[in-house]
């Protein structure tokens, strides 16, 4: 009898560990797909799961950081979802690809059009956005999620190094490294191969005079030329690479 009340004591408190425990697994969030790198841009999804068992998820909210404003913001479209993008003006201008911008998006609302997320389900809402801030590590997208029963969950307290998690954590993106400048480092490659190319044909060149006017002559000439050709090639292949980068960095842009 002991021993199954002790169990049975243990079972319960086991159940309400896990419902107490439940919430903080279960807010919504954010995570890149890939890296979110600072001065650059990224996809990232909102993961959004059913917390209710006797209600569906049929809206949701993410606001944007007044601080940090991204000129660049597109949802993907999710099947049975309406997405409606609010922008608002700026105290100050924002400069991107040498325009001034006056107005950024401040909200993204998503609306079900039928049941919503059910309970037992999650879903992901896609965000194409940029360019990411420079000057921080992280940005916080305050959240509001409603559900069918007309109840309004608030995920919109920021969590603090070193505390706790709050009971409505607000989604935080996490901002990797800046990444090297990809023209960057293909100049600096082909520079280098360049330059490589440039001493072996010097070399090449220095072994001809040194033959002077024996018989090897013309065939150490003709390895000049071949050795000239090459790099002339090169050049030409890693001119047409970076120009082909140049032309793909500037339609993605």
């Amino acid at each position: 009898m002991k021993a199954s009340r002790i169990a049975a004591a243990g079972a319960v408190s086991g159940i309400a560990v896990l419902a107490l425990s439940a919430p903080a697994f279960a807010h919504v969030s954010v995570q890149p797909e890939g890296t979110a790198a600072k001065g650059g841009y990224a996809t990232v999804n909102f993961k959004v799961p059913n917390e209710r068992d006797n209600a569906s998820t049929t809206k949701l909210e993410i606001n944007f950081p007044a601080e940090h404003p991204l000129a660049s913001v597109m949802p993907q479209p999710v099947p049975g979802w309406e997405a409606k993008v609010t922008k608002s003006k700026l105290d100050k201008p924002l400069e991107s690809h040498g325009k001034q911008l006056t107005e950024v998006v401040s909200k993204v609302t998503w609306t079900a059009d039928g049941e919503g997320v059910k309970p037992g389900y999650f879903q992901k809402f896609p965000l194409s956005i940029g360019a990411l801030p420079e000057d921080a590590d992280e940005l916080v997208f305050k959240a509001i999620q409603t559900y069918s029963n007309k109840e309004v969950v608030r995920w919109i307290e920021v969590p603090q190094e070193g505390q706790e998690e709050p009971e409505n954590p607000a989604p935080v993106l996490e901002l990797a490294a800046a990444e090297d400048d990809a023209h960057g480092a293909a100049d600096s490659s082909d520079d280098k191969a360049g330059d490589d190319a440039e001493a072996a044909a010097k070399d090449t060149a220095a072994e001809a005079s040194a033959d002077g006017g024996s018989g090897d002559g013309s065939d150490t000439t003709a390895r000049v030329l071949g050795v000239v050709g090459i790099v002339v090639g090169a050049a030409g292949v890693g001119y047409g690479v970076l120009a082909g980068r140049r032309r793909d960095s500037g339609a993605s842009a």
